[in-house]
């Protein structure tokens, strides 16, 4: 029955557990988990609430979204102080107690960390902008003089991933460099003291305790040398993907290597996770060199369609490419900058089925895998929010809907909205009526229900020892469906995963005992009636 088997490296070395190569990573999106003080946005005391919740679903580790000072001109990714928290989310001290606590809860905590570039309010920026041009303090962003006879036009055509023009032009005629959003001015990390503050601000964060960081725009920070014109065309082409021409340019390895070497002076397994955009799976792996960062968002799995063929294929790539390099591989279906894996599927029945059967498909595969706030709640993407409520950079540059319908918040109890989200009546963004029936309280007593699920398959993910790290071997199956084993050498134990993405009933062979299915499965006689949309875990022992 077997075609093949790919290979990805062991999860131990020198007899040491490595818990990133297969850590399940649960992203917080702070203004959107609980919300402590009655204000309406989530806080790091609201999360300090919760992490009861967060263990017993069975994740390893909480990567936190940006918590810093900031004016969030985009939500926190436009960090004012690198070192501090913003009062919004609380203070310095309630960092430490999470941190804490998370850790007597057997959690890690990832934190964001934003190095390709500052908020306009930052310190630095502002003494940019009171000094002249040539001087140090411009010396630490990319100021360059315009084009033109009098300098009216930008130094390049490049554009912003937001929209528009990457450049904008201050009061002495300068221009100022912005991958992003204006309030967002890009650093010069060629500047020798960019990067000793950013090892600094690595070291704070690491000192108080944090186990590793989610490197935002892990590609970005290094520039095309000479900033030369890319063409409208290929700006256009590529901007869908957000891998511009001018992003992804190979000194920004350098940098990743010395953020390792800090890393790995620190005792308990501090990584680093790139949040890269490439253009192809090998340019991505490149992120994962041992000597660089530990893990890279494969967005390539996330991207691809409900196809068993074009599946199967992201997946052989990724094995292959990140085992190529030594790294683990990863998978993620949803997070806090894309549209609710319910909703891409087909959305309403079609889309909560297949987002159960993708659930055990990816918690199935070699790796780690990430989970989005709400994905084990099954939450849908909320498409009709009020337009007053819509305050994400990319929509109110004319880029879309953008973000906000999947950062919606948590919903934990009740009948009404907020739904226990915060001790307040309103929440940032507002919570559908119907999520009444999605809370993780409607959810908690129903075995069926998603949360169940997700419970059950993490449970099961971290008892068996076929599953996490380790081999994947390919099985025959009917046309439309995804068949692998996953197997444990040293216990002769393998899980066999089985799902079907095509539009009719298919009849499987099913050995061993049932573990879980995403839906209802019947079996007799040796094989299973796998419905559409469908996914089965199997344990066979072979010892």
């Amino acid at each position: 029955m077997t075609q093949d088997t790919l290979a990805v490296p062991a999860a131990r070395a020198g007899g040491t557990a490595r818990w990133w190569r297969d850590a399940v990573i649960y992203q917080v999106y702070v203004r959107s988990f609980a919300d402590s003080d009655g204000d309406g946005v989530g806080d790091l005391p609201g999360i300090r609430s919760r992490l009861p919740y967060l263990a017993s679903l069975g994740v390893d580790a909480l990567w936190l979204t940006p918590f810093y000072v900031s004016p969030m001109a985009d939500f926190g990714y436009d960090v004012a102080d690198y070192r501090d928290v913003d009062p919004l989310f609380g203070t310095l001290a309630d960092a430490r107690g999470l941190i804490g606590d998370a850790h007597r809860h057997g959690l890690r905590i990832i934190v964001d960390v934003v190095p390709n570039h500052t908020s306009d309010r930052h310190a630095w920026f502002q003494a940019a902008l009171a000094a002249a041009p040539g001087s140090p303090e411009r010396a630490r962003y990319v100021f360059r003089d315009g084009r033109g006879p009098d300098g009216a036009e930008p130094p390049n055509d490049w554009e912003s991933v937001f929209g528009g023009p990457a450049w904008t032009r201050v009061p002495d005629g300068q221009w100022y460099l912005h991958l992003f959003a204006a309030e967002q001015p890009d650093l010069d990390w060629e500047n020798p003291e960019v990067r000793a503050e950013f090892a600094g601000i690595l070291k704070f964060w690491l000192d108080l305790g944090v186990d590793g960081f989610r490197v935002d725009v892990a590609h970005g920070m290094a520039k095309a040398a000479g900033l030369p014109d890319v063409g409208h065309a290929n700006q256009v082409e590529m901007l869908g993907t957000a891998v511009l021409p001018y992003f992804d340019q190979d000194p920004v390895h350098d940098i990743h290597r010395e953020w390792r070497r800090i890393l790995d002076a620190y005792a308990g397994e501090r990584i680093a996770v790139a949040e890269a955009w490439a253009p192809t799976p090998e340019r991505l792996a490149a992120y994962t060199r041992p000597d660089e960062l530990h893990q890279a968002f494969n967005f390539h799995y996330l991207t691809a369609p409900w196809e068993a063929p074009a599946m199967r294929a992201v997946i052989e790539e990724s094995l292959r490419t990140a085992g190529a390099v030594g790294a683990p591989a990863t998978w993620v279906l949803s997070n806090h900058d894309v549209k609710r894996h319910v909703t891409r599927y087909g959305g309403g029945g079609t889309g909560l089925r297949r987002a159960r059967a993708a659930a055990l498909l990816t918690l199935a595969l070699p790796g780690s895998s990430y989970v989005y706030q709400g994905e084990e709640l099954g939450l849908p993407e909320v498409l009709d929010l009020p337009e007053e409520f819509q305050q994400d950079p990319q929509r109110l540059r004319g880029e879309g809907q953008g973000r906000d319908g999947c950062r919606v918040p948590m919903p934990w109890e009740g009948e009404e909205p907020p739904f226990g989200f915060g001790a307040g009546t309103s929440s940032w963004l507002p919570i559908p009526t119907a999520w009444r029936d999605l809370t993780v309280a409607a959810q908690a007593e129903d075995p069926g229900s998603m949360l169940a699920l997700y419970r059950a398959a993490l449970h099961v993910r971290r008892d068996h020892p076929a599953l996490g790290d380790g081999p994947l071997r390919w099985l025959d199956g009917p046309p439309g469906t995804l068949s692998f084993a996953r197997e444990d050498p040293e216990t002769g134990r393998a899980c066999v995963c089985i799902v079907n993405m095509g539009d009719r009933t298919v009849r499987v062979p099913v050995p061993g005992t049932p573990l879980l299915a995403s839906g209802p499965v019947h079996t007799a006689g040796g094989t299973a009636e796998l419905p559409p949309d469908t996914a089965l875990w199997r344990d066979v022992n072979e010892g």
